[in-house]
């Protein structure tokens, strides 16, 4: 499980980072509105810490900016604010869960063990990108009705641009995703054949787009 921390506070993030370290989670720490858009940009992530009140900007309006995007993400605000309307505020802006300030870790792994167990029962075995859908149960791949063949390593690219639209992925990621145990072909030309294959088997240039230095995306049609 991957979380990223927003937080401004660095003792406050120090903390916290040093808490899910404990508890074998991999993490991500921003300490600003701007850092932690960048990290959005460029990674999946199981939870969001989002404190309200940031050196740079409002996590109020991050909050509303992942919503809006329709992000897979589950939030769990973290502020100091106490006050019942202000709660609902941030509740109905799109938040799953709201901690006040201070909080015991032991809630707050509660809350977060909520927000995971809650996620992974609401995720469907189906994804979907413009008219291509990819089921994850049995191992299908349709674009309109039509089924189309691909092998394992073009399914799992597929499966992992799917599962994380508008986010870049870099050649590096998608080059450990589906060569986890072949070190030696990591840094090859492979990843670039296979998404060339893809877009030729799927008759869709424009689904998988290049990003020029960085890696690939899916754009999430609104």
């Amino acid at each position: 499980m991957n979380i990223l921390i927003v937080e401004d506070n660095v003792p406050v993030a120090n903390q916290l980072a040093k808490l899910l370290k404990s508890e074998k989670y991999s993490y991500d720490v921003a300490y600003g509105y701007s850092e932690a858009k960048k990290f959005l940009d460029y990674n999946a992530y199981s939870i969001l810490l989002l404190d309200w009140n940031l050196g740079d900007g409002d996590g109020l309006e991050l909050l509303k900016e992942i919503r809006f995007l329709e992000m897979d993400l589950p939030v769990l605000m973290l502020s100091a604010n106490s006050e019942i309307n202000q709660r609902v505020r941030v509740l109905d802006a799109g938040a799953d869960d709201y901690l006040c300030k201070p909080y015991s870790n032991i809630e707050l792994l509660a809350r977060m063990r909520v927000l995971l167990r809650k996620g992974s029962k609401e995720k469907s075995s189906l994804l979907k990108a413009e008219d291509v859908t990819l089921d994850i149960s049995t191992h299908e791949v349709f674009v309109g009705d039509l089924p189309v063949q691909l092998t394992a390593a073009e399914f799992d690219l597929l499966e992992l641009f799917m599962k994380n639209q508008n986010i870049v992925l870099t050649r590096y990621q998608l080059s450990e995703h589906i060569n986890k145990d072949n070190y030696s072909i990591k840094h090859s030309n492979l990843v670039d054949v296979h998404i060339k294959n893809l877009r030729k088997k799927l008759d869709r240039k424009d689904l998988i787009q290049n990003v020029r230095g960085i890696g690939y995306k899916i754009h999430k049609s609104s």
